[in-house]
């Protein structure tokens, strides 16, 4: 038995001669000298939707969060692992990036499963079950002021609503509230539709979803 998939070697090798080799100048200077991207994004961790294809961005531009749906969770100090408010505080502080997007997308396996329960009958399923309770709330809110609202209309105002919670929850955090504040960092909030290729914009002025 290989060690390792074959198909991963070949693509690694491809990688290596065809794009490692023409810009390894590029990667000696990030061994060098280390990361500054000035953009963090936290997306979801869906095999379709790769924020640095999306963005055209090379290694040591992006600092990518992915987790599923794409979620932040409120900022709180009584649990004892925190992977995504982790890797928050270290771009806010330690990397200090200057913008931090939040990018949802269509046809979500966790907003699916948050509302029809598909992916979190089965007992072992707890995991998905938990993380995804956050967004209850919300989808509790969208029925009531929309009843009649169902099926993929439903799936994706709740896919928007995901990145607004999560913008709303990145404000709890109180070093983000004093960067905001300040000027120094800036929240946006982003959706990708798969099958379109559209990226849209959250106007924070409007709060409305626009294309770009």
């Amino acid at each position: 038995m290989s060690i390792f998939p074959d198909h991963l070697t070949d693509r690694f090798r491809r990688f290596k001669y065809r794009h490692f080799v023409t810009n390894q100048d590029h990667y000696e200077n990030l061994a060098q000298h280390g990361q500054s991207p000035d953009v963090m994004v936290v997306s979801c961790c869906d095999s379709r939707v790769d924020p640095e294809t999306i963005f055209s961005a090379m290694p040591g531009e992006l600092f990518v969060v992915r987790n599923v749906a794409n979620l932040v969770p409120p900022f709180e100090t009584t649990g004892k692992y925190h992977g995504v408010s982790a890797a928050l505080e270290f771009a806010a502080l330690n990397l200090r990036v200057k913008h931090i997007v939040v990018m949802g997308h269509s046809g979500c396996g966790g907003v699916r499963a948050c509302i029809d329960h598909e992916a979190t009958r089965q007992t072992e399923a707890a995991f998905i079950r938990n993380w995804m309770s956050m967004l209850d709330a919300p989808l509790e809110a969208l029925r009531a002021a929309q009843p009649n609202l169902g099926g993929l209309d439903l799936r994706r105002a709740l896919e928007h609503e995901a990145v607004r919670m999560s913008l709303n929850n990145l404000r709890t955090f109180p070093c983000i509230q004093v960067l905001e504040s300040k000027g120094r960092v800036a929240l946006h909030g982003a959706y990708f539709d798969i099958a379109t290729g559209t990226l849209e914009a959250l106007n924070p002025a409007t709060d409305l979803f626009v294309a770009l």
